[in-house]
C-alpha cells in the first residue's frame, strides 16, 4: 500500500449466518456438507481508498451495512472475503455500548480501553489527567460504567478517542445522545483533527455529513449506491428519502446526472481587503439547479425582489427584501406549500420558512394548469463573506404528510462581500458597542 493512503478496501464482503435452531450451530460444525443457516450478507464487494487527510462521509438508512463497514476498518470484526489494509493507528467511537466494560469504573475503562486502542501503561497513565478533563464527569470517573447516563457514557468514549493520538479517526452516529455544550466541544476536536488525520464520519444528519466531509459513500442493502462529492451523495440520498416514505406512486427523478456533477462546485470566495458595509450580490441559478422532481408541480422562478417587486442583482445586509417563488400545478393541487431555506457553502441550514403557516389557516386548492405565487418578506441577515445558496421546494400535503413535487437546492446563489461579520454563521445589526474604563 502506498505510503499516502490511509484505508484500502478490495472486494470486501461480510455474511453472517442466521440459525432457526442453536442446535443447528452444532450440526453444522459436526455434519458438514449441508447449509443449516440463511445468510445475512451485510456487505458485498466494497471497494474503498482513502488517502491520509481525507474526510469521508457515510450516510443510508439503518440496516444498509454502515456499522459493519466501520467495525471491519477498526479490526473489531473480520471480513468473510476481501482485503482490508490500514496505516496507522485507528481510534474509533463506534456504537453506543462498545468498547466498555459496564462492571469496570470509568478509571478502569480508560486504562482498558487505551489498550486496545494501542497505547501503553505509561501512555495512558500520562494523559489520563486530559481524558478526565476532556470527559468533566467528576467522581463519576471511579463509578461503574453500568451507572453512567448515555450521554455521560459518550463523554468518558469521546475523551478516549480524542486522546490516543490516532492517524484515522472513526466517528458512528455516536454525538447525538450529547448534551449541546459538549457536543460543540466534540466538533471542534473533529474539525481540529481534520487538518491532520483521516476522518470516517456517519451520522443520519446530511447537514454535518456536507460540512465535514468533503466526500461522502451511500451505502444500501450493503451495497455502494453512490460515492463522490458529499453535496451531490447526501443531495441525492434526501430524494431516495423522499421517494421511500410514501410517495410510492410518484417517481422523483433526478434533474441531472449526479456524474455530470462532479466538477459543478461553488467557488471559493475571497476575502477582500478593504472592509466596507455588507454588499450581496444575488444571481438566478434555476437552470443549473440540482435537485429532483414529480411531473405534478414544477417552479418556474425564483427571486429576490425589492418590496415593490423590484427583482434585486445587489443588496445589503439589514435591508428588508422579499423572495418570490412562481409555481405551477400540472395536475389538481390539496394544499400546495412553497417553501426556501439558505444554506451556507458547507450545507449548514442558516433559516427559512414554507407557506404553511398561511395555508394551514386558509386553505388554497389549486387546480391543474393554474400558476401560484408566494412571497416572503424578511430583514436579510448580516452574512459573513462567502458563498450561500437558497433551496426551495413545491410540495403538496401537510407539515408531516406531504409529497416533495420539486426540489432545487440551489435555485439562487448570492455572493456576500465587504462583511464586517466576523463571528457565527448570521449576524445582527448592533446598535451600539462601547467600552469604558
Amino acid at each position: 500500500m502506498a505510503d499516502d493512503i490511509a484505508i484500502s478496501l478490495k472486494n470486501v464482503s461480510k455474511v453472517f449466518k442466521r440459525y432457526h435452531r442453536p442446535a443447528d450451530r452444532l450440526k453444522e460444525i459436526l455434519l458438514p456438507g449441508k447449509q443449516r443457516a440463511d445468510e445475512f450478507w451485510a456487505l458485498r464487494d466494497i471497494d474503498l481508498e482513502l488517502r491520509k487527510g481525507e474526510t469521508v462521509g457515510i450516510i443510508g438508512r439503518n440496516g444498509s451495512g454502515k456499522s459493519t463497514l466501520l467495525q471491519i476498518i477498526a479490526g473489531t470484526l473480520q471480513p468473510t472475503s476481501g482485503d482490508v489494509l490500514v496505516n496507522g493507528r485507528v481510534s474509533a467511537l463506534l456504537e453506543l455500548g462498545s468498547g466498555f466494560n459496564p462492571e469496570f469504573t470509568g478509571r478502569q475503562n480508560v486504562f482498558f480501553n487505551g489498550r486496545i486502542l494501542g497505547l501503553n501503561q505509561t501512555e495512558i497513565e500520562e494523559r489520563f489527567d486530559k481524558i478526565a478533563a476532556f470527559a468533566d464527569i467528576g467522581e463519576f470517573i471511579d463509578q461503574p460504567v453500568k451507572t453512567y447516563s448515555s450521554g455521560m457514557y459518550i463523554r468518558l468514549a469521546f475523551a478516549v478517542v480524542a486522546n490516543v493520538n490516532a492517524e484515522v479517526l472513526i466517528i458512528d452516529e455516536a454525538l447525538s445522545v450529547g448534551d449541546a455544550i459538549f457536543t460543540q466541544k466534540c466538533m471542534r476536536f473533529i474539525r481540529t483533527f481534520r487538518e491532520v488525520g483521516t476522518l470516517i464520519f456517519v451520522s443520519h444528519d446530511m447537514a454535518s455529513v456536507h460540512s465535514l466531509c468533503k466526500n461522502a459513500i451511500w451505502l444500501n442493502n450493503g451495497n455502494v449506491s453512490l460515492k463522490g462529492k458529499s453535496q451531490i451523495v447526501t443531495e441525492e440520498y434526501l430524494r431516495y428519502t423522499f421517494q421511500e416514505i410514501g410517495n410510492e406512486e410518484l417517481e422523483l427523478v433526478p434533474i441531472k446526472n449526479a456524474d455530470d456533477l462532479e466538477s459543478e462546485e461553488l467557488e471559493d470566495f475571497e476575502e477582500p481587503v478593504l472592509d466596507y458595509s455588507a454588499t450581496a450580490s444575488v444571481t438566478s441559478n434555476l437552470e443549473k439547479a440540482r435537485g429532483w422532481q414529480t411531473t405534478k408541480a414544477e417552479i418556474l422562478s425564483v427571486q429576490l425582489t425589492t418590496l415593490e417587486g423590484k427583482a434585486l442583482s445587489v443588496c445589503k445586509g439589514g435591508e428588508q427584501v422579499c423572495l418570490q417563488i412562481t409555481a405551477k400545478a400540472h395536475c389538481d393541487l390539496s394544499n400546495p406549500i412553497l417553501g426556501f431555506i439558505v444554506k451556507d457553502r458547507l450545507g449548514q441550514d442558516l433559516f427559512g420558512e414554507n407557506t404553511l403557516s398561511f395555508t394551514e389557516r386558509n386553505a388554497t386548492p389549486v387546480k391543474a394548469g393554474k400558476s401560484f405565487l408566494s412571497k416572503f418578506v424578511f430583514r436579510l441577515p448580516m452574512l459573513p463573506n462567502g458563498q450561500y445558496t437558497v433551496m426551495t421546494s413545491v410540495a403538496d400535503g401537510t407539515l408531516h404528510n406531504n409529497v416533495q413535487h420539486h426540489w432545487l437546492s440551489d435555485a439562487l446563489i448570492i455572493n456576500v462581500s465587504s462583511s464586517k461579520v466576523r463571528w457565527g454563521l448570521v449576524g445582527i445589526p448592533f446598535t451600539e458597542v462601547s467600552f469604558k474604563c
